[in-house]
């Protein structure tokens, strides 16, 4: 997808949009059309993804053929799969000549098994293995994500040959900033720059100055691990391989950007338990039916730490500041550990937290834990017994904050690594798993040391 636009650009797209929205209001069908034909297709996408079902599908029976087939590569899976449920087959085929190889395979992804092979039938032969060949990948790895049109020339050529070669082609695949240099069985050998080709003496051969540096892509290596090689090394594009070294596609930045994007709304949206894709204005039943499981099992947590509660009902009813107080005690327990675990994620996701180093990070995070708690229950330790005249409360709170903060500082340092040997996603699973943690173990401290502090 296009970089996000300076802040003039979105203010003048936000006008375009609600210049085509009063247009669709006032029942200018033709306005509307028009207004239309002058975003991109990027945009129109954003704009079908900010406005109701009814007008969504209304605005979209507004754009010529061409236009849908473009448009669908920028639509986020929810959203797509509406209009591509309406469209068909002859039609999806169509998108196939208009969209690269890797975006059609997404569309492909979402279809039923049923129709999608209707559309593969009714493609070219050539079009057809190459599509089988990325649909052969699953989606989060370099062979879902790669593109089959490459350029690949020979080290034994001259960049005169090379030359000719290109200009019989007539046109480049999209952000070929080098192209693939294979031996005589297709396996990878190196890339030679663009720049390289142009401006070296036309009777060098390839083997001369091409790069070997740049090493090529497994085509099972994951999405993540392909986007972080391609901010350590400053790539554009790259050259994948299959387990025989023999170069299968490429990948190019403006997918790479897509998975950083991707991954990014998977860590903010996964923390609520919902999908990243989930559309802003899904219908009801829908939204209910995706949010209902994660809510349910929010419930089932909240009654552990209420079940935690009511054993110490008849120490509570004796002193009544204890109820006053708990919340601070899991409120701190859960921020502390809500850090952490935040900071693990992340560190996973960047490649810097792995089994050697996790104990190091573990003992890091107990002692900043241990110094926080110490500081901020001395706070609440002398705030609670000055309001409520009682040193022993002031106490119990104090210890129980310390130990809630602990805990979560070590649950939040393990958890995200415990949840991925159970193949559950941390960002997703983390929080609430955390939240019941420091919930369960704050009441219980701080309840317990209370009860037997005041027997």
């Amino acid at each position: 997808m296009p970089d996000r636009q300076p802040a003039s650009v979105e203010v003048n797209e936000e006008e375009q949009f609600r210049v085509v929205l009063d247009a669709f209001a006032e029942d200018a069908v033709e306005e509307a059309r028009f207004r239309l034909a002058g975003l991109d297709e990027p945009a129109i996408a954003r704009l079908l993804e900010s406005t109701p079902p009814t007008t969504r599908r209304a605005l979209w029976e507004l754009l010529d053929e061409e236009t849908e087939n473009l448009v669908l590569q920028y639509l986020h899976e929810d959203v797509r799969a509406e209009f591509l449920d309406i469209m068909a087959t002859e039609q999806l085929v169509q998108a196939a000549d208009a969209l690269d190889t890797d975006d059609f395979a997404d569309i492909l992804h979402q279809l039923p098994e049923e129709t999608s092979d209707e559309v593969l039938k009714s493609l070219p032969t050539v079009d057809r293995a190459r599509l089988e060949a990325v649909l052969s990948y699953s989606d989060d790895c370099a062979g879902g994500l790669m593109n089959t049109d490459t350029v690949t020339v020979r080290p034994r050529h001259t960049l005169e040959v090379v030359l000719r070669y290109l200009r019989t082609r007539r046109q480049l695949p999209e952000s070929t900033d080098a192209l693939i240099v294979v031996n005589s069985k297709d396996e990878y050998v190196g890339l030679l720059p663009i720049t390289r080709l142009l401006t070296a003496d036309a009777s060098v051969t390839v083997r001369e100055i091409m790069n070997t540096d740049i090493e090529s892509i497994p085509a099972d290596m994951t999405d993540t691990e392909v986007a972080r090689r391609f901010s350590d090394q400053d790539l554009i594009s790259a050259a994948v391989v299959n387990g025989e070294n023999i170069v299968i596609g490429r990948i190019t930045i403006d997918d790479v950007v897509d998975v950083i994007i991707e991954d990014a709304q998977d860590a903010v949206m996964g923390q609520a338990g919902m999908d990243a894709d989930e559309d802003t204005f899904a219908p009801i039943f829908k939204a209910f039916r995706g949010r209902a499981l994660w809510l349910t099992i929010n419930l089932a947590t909240a009654f552990l730490a209420s079940a935690v509660i009511n054993l110490f009902e008849g120490t509570i009813a004796k002193v009544v500041a204890l109820a006053v107080l708990m919340p601070i005690v899991a409120s701190m327990g859960g921020i502390a550990g809500t850090q952490t675990l935040t900071l693990v994620v992340r560190g996973m996701a960047l490649g810097h937290v792995r089994r050697s180093n996790l104990l190091y990070l573990l003992n890091r995070e107990v002692v900043v834990a241990a110094m926080n708690g110490l500081l901020l229950a001395a706070v609440v330790a002398t705030a609670a017994a000055a309001v409520f005249q009682d040193v022993t409360l002031g106490i119990v709170i104090a210890v129980a904050m310390v130990v809630n903060i602990l805990v979560a500082a070590a649950a939040g340092s393990l958890l995200p690594s415990l949840l991925q040997l159970l193949r559950i996603d941390p960002a997703i699973a983390g929080g609430v798993v955390l939240t019941t943690i420091t919930d369960v173990i704050g009441f219980f401290v701080f309840l317990g040391l209370a009860t037997v502090m005041y027997a």
